[in-house]
């Protein structure tokens, strides 16, 4: 099971991840809850210090926060490992300065973290059962979701122009008498790897993820949770059930009265332009909501709403 919890900044979607992967460990099930988010705060929620390597927080559950920026530099620095023995020397100064502004580069951050994701999706049968991503806001969520769909052509076009390259090496070989039997392209070799690993995560993602948006009863959110169910699914994800947290209760009288009249109106909206999905009410909670003990209220609320 891969499962990704998304949705507007500040409307719970790390509790909920953090929720949702301990009711899925209560069941049994090898579970992984992963942050995305730059402004990690599953650690928080937990109540445990975390890294980009699991540690287990519960019996069954393990959590771990991802930084892109890490991955990043370290996919780098492998990349000028490789330059030291391949570039020339009076060139490579010119390289590692590039390499160094290219770490930093957003485009960069998104594809370590991509990487990376797609190695722990690669874990779901193996060494996990279910994998649950806290996801950055919609627009970064989005973005990495994505991401492989975007990525796959412009590697095939980059293989290509390097085949096109080699076969006129190949060429001039033959016409100087250079017979000798060539290696093969490394770097196509790659190229082709590389195609074929984006390949595969778009498959995952399409087929056996599904995306739970997460919305509290407001005109803002709303609009934006919208805006991405169509952008995922222009993009071939599919929907999970709309999760809707912090709802009030409809009988509350007095000074909340005007906020459940905002909120009735908002639910009514989500069922209209989510018809074919389950739209799950999660009630407003006291408490902080942080530990796996005060969590425990909120698994129990999405067992009941049975999210498959």
């Amino acid at each position: 099971m891969i499962r990704f919890i998304g949705g507007k900044g500040g409307v719970g979607k790390t509790t909920l991840s953090a929720a949702f992967a301990l009711s899925r460990a209560r069941r049994r099930e090898r579970t992984l809850v992963v942050s995305t988010d730059p402004a990690h705060s599953l650690g928080d929620v937990l109540g445990r210090t975390l890294g980009d390597d699991p540690v287990e927080v519960w019996p069954g559950l393990w959590a771990a926060e991802i930084s892109g920026e890490a991955q990043a530099r370290r996919r780098v620095e492998q990349v000028a490992e490789d330059a030291r023995h391949a570039v020339p020397a009076d060139v490579l100064p010119a390289v590692e300065r590039h390499l160094a502004r290219a770490a930093e580069s957003p485009g960069t951050v998104e594809s370590a973290l991509l990487d990376r994701l797609t190695d722990l999706v690669g874990q779901v049968g193996h060494r996990w059962d279910t994998l649950v991503v806290d996801s950055a806001p919609t627009g970064h969520m989005v973005r990495l979701l994505t991401l492989p769909a975007l990525l796959t052509p412009w590697i095939e076009g980059l293989a290509r122009q390097r085949a096109r390259a080699a076969g006129t090496e190949r060429l001039v070989a033959g016409m100087i008498g250079d017979t000798a039997e060539q290696e093969p392209d490394p770097l196509l070799r790659r190229l082709h790897a590389r195609r074929d690993r984006m390949e595969w995560m778009r498959t995952r993602l399409t087929t056996d993820a599904l995306v739970h948006l997460v919305v509290v009863p407001e005109r803002l959110p709303l609009a934006e949770t919208i805006r991405a169910a169509e952008s995922l699914g222009d993009a071939g994800l599919r929907l999970g059930a709309v999760l809707v947290n912090r709802v009030l209760p409809p009988d509350d009288p007095g000074l909340l009265g005007r906020r459940i009249e905002q909120q009735t109106e908002v639910l009514r909206e989500l069922e209209r332009h989510f018809p074919g999905e389950t739209v799950v009410r999660l009630p407003l909670l006291a408490g902080a909501l942080t530990g796996v003990g005060e969590l425990a209220a909120l698994a129990d609320l999405l067992d009941a709403a049975d999210l498959g």
